[in-house]
């Protein structure tokens, strides 16, 4: 099975899912520490140039591969890739599942305005501080819907390819 969280930079909300997904961060119910958000592998640290590259975070304890894309406002992205899954399952008639879940609903307005800071204007004395505070009001969120991606990757759906847009984290 192959987990792909996406979102429109790739460097804040599919940061903390995949690090959650790899149990990189602690799975509880309290709210995560500067430290820890600031700590998580490539939060904050993409740029333009990655913007549409599948990053590699690493291996689940079932053996999953965990990847995050950031697809911008892009709509096309992720029905492109999964159009694109399905001919390379077909051709070379391989069954691994592959779960597209968009984390974007879980980004609160300060993370919003964190990474507009931070990310497009290159000013992080005021993004960064914002980017902590949104991944504090969203870290719950992200928690519940990664458990939720985790639990549809393991259900015996029909679909090889599937699409969860977690509108419900809002």
């Amino acid at each position: 099975m192959i987990y792909i969280y996406n979102d429109y930079g790739g460097t804040h909300t599919t940061s903390l899912a995949a690090a959650y997904h790899l149990k990189l961060l602690p799975q509880s119910e309290r709210k995560l520490t500067t430290e820890e958000i600031l700590n998580v592998k490539y939060f904050n640290k993409l740029t333009k140039e990655d913007f549409g590259k599948l990053i590699f975070r690493g291996v689940d304890e079932e053996g999953h591969s965990v990847y995050t894309i950031g697809r911008k406002r892009n709509k096309y992205v992720v029905p492109a890739m999964k159009d694109m899954s399905l001919l390379l399952q077909e051709k070379f008639k391989f069954d691994e599942k592959i779960v597209f879940s968009n984390t974007s609903p879980t980004v609160p307005f300060a993370m919003s305005m964190g990474g507009f800071f931070s990310r497009g204007l290159h000013i992080d004395f005021i993004g960064v501080p914002l980017l902590v505070i949104g991944a504090k009001q969203c870290c719950d969120n992200i928690y519940r819907l990664v458990e939720n991606t985790k639990e549809i990757g393991r259900t015996n759906y029909s679909e090889k390819v599937i699409i969860l847009e977690n509108e419900m984290y809002k």
